[in-house]
């Protein structure tokens, strides 16, 4: 706990340096390199470069200052744990992984960080140690894995060129191939479709890993990486606009007949991160980091008050077995209920002004009526399993075997972290609007689109509220209802695309490592290498003495029959 509270102070400091040094450098519109150079040697020059703008600074100043937070709910939430150090210093490996991968833009250096976040993210997952958390974290690490495989493989391409830097050879290289490398890395790590399933499954790490993963460290980092080299994926990014499009209504809708709390909410991650591609793909990279800020604040208060209402329930994460959570945790229950309208994009809360940019953004632009129909659909799907959420917790009859056994601490750890992000849900969303767009932007669209997301808003707290009803799904005879909440529920199936497959790939492992690894490399690889040679020495050595043998007899007979 003590370890905790240091981290805490530290992190907190660092973030409010990296915002200040973040604003300096917008008002300049500035930036600097650091360059350090470990050895040179003839030609070769082995250094490392980091790249500072307002961009990294005010992203990185937002991640120290949830870790932060984060790390105050973590003395309390898990403070009879007995590996809390361990736990602590994972956390921090973490930030420190995010800080290589922001600041780099070097592909060595990124790949330090990225491959930080996947390794320290699969040691977070299976932190609990049972089979479930077993099978998450390997889902988790062998999809991200793919990521890395591409930045390997951009890495290979680039060898040529003298140097790593992106940026610095960035005339020269094939934006094609460049491109279509960085987008595959980044839809692998946001958890695009087809790489989704894993997202969910990371449910299995303790709430505060939860809090901080999916607010604005891992999942952020692909849509980070599409932001910092955009000049090279744009081409690219403009093609997944209905992939990114799909992913978020299919984790809207599947997020509204869900029953497990912290899935919903990871479900809900997945919807925005949806939402943040789909922008990039429009070439609208302020709001596209805009919205990636806000996320960051309001997901780390939905996962923690999701957490304290989890602790309190015993473990319970069912939310069909909750109710009355406002009388027992008002407090907790008001910052749940605050930050979910921020995900809804309530007016005058942080995720207003994103997500009211953002759809205004994309209606001034034309684009087919399927993806028009998606993005509205995805809004309404976001209000309908927010509103059904607030129902089953706060509206409903106490399920709990007794209200007695509930409360909140008013000094702890978990309380004052809530506090403090529940602030700058509020007020962050305009401060920040009014010192990132200096520039306003100016939208003129009519008043009937002005007023389809208020619209589609009310329509989805409609389906939220009839969705909580439990004998609307028992009245429902209908095969194909039964089998559409069925399609949504499992994320249209996409799970059996990455687990299904496992059996039959593991099967075929286990006939490569029988006939090539323990046969035919046993062999003739390491272990009979050296008796092959030996062989192959002895029959070319008689070999060669034959061939000498033939050539002495063939001159000897020459000799004695020239001498006759």
């Amino acid at each position: 706990m003590i370890q905790a509270k240091i981290f805490s102070i530290y992190f907190v400091l660092v973030s409010l340096m990296f915002y200040s040094l973040g604003a300096y450098l917008m008002i300049l519109d500035a930036s600097f390199y650091v360059e350090v150079s470990f050895m040179y040697f003839n030609s070769v020059n082995l250094s490392f470069v980091l790249f500072f703008d307002w961009t990294s600074m005010i992203f990185m100043s937002f991640v120290f200052f949830i870790s932060s937070v984060i790390m105050d709910y973590t003395g309390e939430y898990m403070g009879f744990e007995e590996n809390l150090p361990r736990f602590v210093y994972l956390m921090v490996m973490f930030v420190f992984s995010m800080f290589f991968m922001v600041f780099s833009v070097n592909l060595i250096s990124i790949l330090l960080g990225w491959d930080g976040l996947g390794l320290v993210s699969y040691a977070l997952v299976i932190y609990y140690q049972n089979i479930k958390s077993f099978n998450a974290g390997m889902l988790t690490a062998l999809l991200n894995r793919l990521g890395d495989a591409s930045l390997l493989i951009l890495i290979g391409l680039t060898m040529d060129l003298g140097s790593w830097n992106l940026i610095k050879y960035s005339e020269v290289l094939d934006l094609g191939s460049t491109g279509l490398f960085i987008v595959l890395a980044a839809i692998t790590k946001s958890a695009q479709i087809p790489f989704s399933s894993w997202l969910p499954a990371a449910m299995a790490a303790p709430t505060p890993v939860s809090s901080l993963v999916h607010s604005s460290t891992l999942v952020t980092a692909g849509v980070y990486l599409l932001l910092r080299f955009s000049s090279f994926s744009q081409g690219v990014v403009t093609q997944l606009s209905l992939l990114a499009l799909a992913t978020s209504l299919m984790a809207g809708l599947g997020a509204s007949w869900e029953y497990d709390l912290k899935k919903i909410v990871a479900l809900s991650t997945l919807s925005q991160l949806g939402f943040m591609i789909f922008l990039l793909s429009l070439g609208s990279l302020g709001p596209a980091f805009f919205h990636l800020l806000m996320h960051a604040l309001f997901k780390a208060l939905l996962f923690m008050c999701a957490g304290a209402i989890i602790h309190n329930q015993h473990g319970s994460q069912d939310i069909r077995l909750m109710g009355g959570v406002l009388q027992a945790m008002p407090f907790t229950s008001t910052c749940f209920i605050i930050s979910s309208s921020a995900l809804m994009g309530v007016p005058f809360l942080s995720g207003f002004y994103s997500k009211d940019l953002m759809a205004e953004v994309f209606s001034m632009k034309f684009y087919s009526m399927a993806e028009y129909s998606m993005f509205y659909m995805s809004i309404g799907a976001t209000v309908a399993y927010s509103v059904r959420l607030f129902l089953y917790l706060f509206w409903e009859f106490p399920r709990a075997p007794s209200l007695l056994s509930m409360g909140e601490e008013p000094c702890g750890g978990m309380f004052s972290g809530m506090l403090k992000l529940v602030v700058l849900v509020v007020f962050m969303g305009s401060s920040l609007s009014w010192l990132m767009f200096s520039t306003p932007y100016f939208i003129f669209l009519p008043p009937l689109m002005k007023l389809f997301t208020m619209a589609m808003i009310f329509i989805g707290g409609a389906c939220g509220l009839e969705l909580n009803v439990e004998k609307f799904f028992y009245a429902a005879k209908c095969v194909l209802f039964v089998g559409a909440s069925k399609f949504m529920s499992s994320m249209w199936n996409l799970p059996i695309l990455s687990s299904g497959l496992n059996p039959s790939s593991v099967s075929v492992g286990g006939i490569m490592w029988k006939s090539v690894d323990q046969g035919w490399l046993e062999f003739y690889g390491s272990k009979n290498l050296f008796g092959f040679m030996l062989k192959l020495l002895s029959f070319n050595h008689n070999l060669l003495l034959g061939k000498l043998g033939a050539c002495f007899v063939t001159l000897v007979c020459l000799s004695v029959y020239f001498y006759l």
